[in-house]
C-alpha cells in the first residue's frame, strides 16, 4: 500500500479508539465541561467529527463523481452535543469510521489527483483533502483534551507556568 494512504489510514484509524478511551474513562461532566464560554467542550469536538464524517464520506463521493461540493458550516449545519452520551458518540465514530476506511480502500494513487470545487476554498485535489480529514481529526481531539485539561491546570498551583501555552484564559 501507497505510504501517504498509510499515514492518512493510521491517523483515521487511530482517531476513534482515542475517543473510545476517553469516553470509558472521562466522567460524562468533565467532557461536557467546555474550558471557557464560547469555546467547544470535548464532547462538542467529538460531535463535529462525528457531523464531518459525513460531509468528508459526501465529498470523497463527489471527488469520485467529478463533481464541485460546497462547504460546511459547523455553526449553522452542525448537530447540537445536549443529551448525547459521549461513550454513544465514540461508539458512533467508530462504526462510521470503518465504513469510511473501507471506502478508502477503494482509492488508488492516481485518483489522489482528482479535483473538485470547494465553494469557500475553489480547487482542491482529493490529495488535499485526505490531509485536511486527518488534521482534521488531530485538531478537533487535541482541543478537546485541551477542554479536559483546563480545570487540572487550574488547580495546579505552581505548577501552572509549565501549562502557559495550554491555558484557556
Amino acid at each position: 500500500m501507497d505510504k501517504f494512504f498509510v499515514d492518512i489510514r493510521s491517523i483515521l484509524t487511530t482517531t476513534p479508539a482515542r475517543w473510545q478511551r476517553l469516553a470509558e474513562a472521562l466522567p460524562e461532566e468533565l467532557v461536557q465541561r467546555p474550558p471557557k464560554l464560547g469555546e467547544w467542550s470535548a464532547l462538542e469536538c467529538l460531535v463535529h467529527i462525528l457531523d464531518t464524517e459525513a460531509v468528508f464520506n459526501f465529498r470523497l463521493g463527489c471527488f469520485l463523481r467529478g463533481e464541485d461540493f460546497p462547504d460546511f458550516n459547523p455553526d449553522s449545519e452542525g448537530s447540537p452535543a445536549e443529551g448525547k452520551s459521549t461513550k454513544d458518540l465514540a461508539g458512533e465514530l467508530d462504526r462510521q469510521r470503518q465504513e469510511s476506511l473501507k471506502a478508502l480502500e477503494t482509492l488508488s494513487p492516481a485518483d489522489l489527483e482528482r479535483t473538485a470545487r470547494h465553494a469557500e476554498l475553489g480547487p482542491v485535489t482529493l490529495r488535499q483533502m485526505l490531509n485536511e480529514w486527518a488534521a482534521h481529526d488531530l485538531m478537533h481531539t487535541v482541543q478537546a483534551e485541551r477542554a479536559v485539561m483546563q480545570p487540572f491546570i487550574q488547580g495546579s498551583g505552581a505548577w501552572q507556568v509549565y501549562f502557559q501555552d495550554h491555558l484557556v484564559e
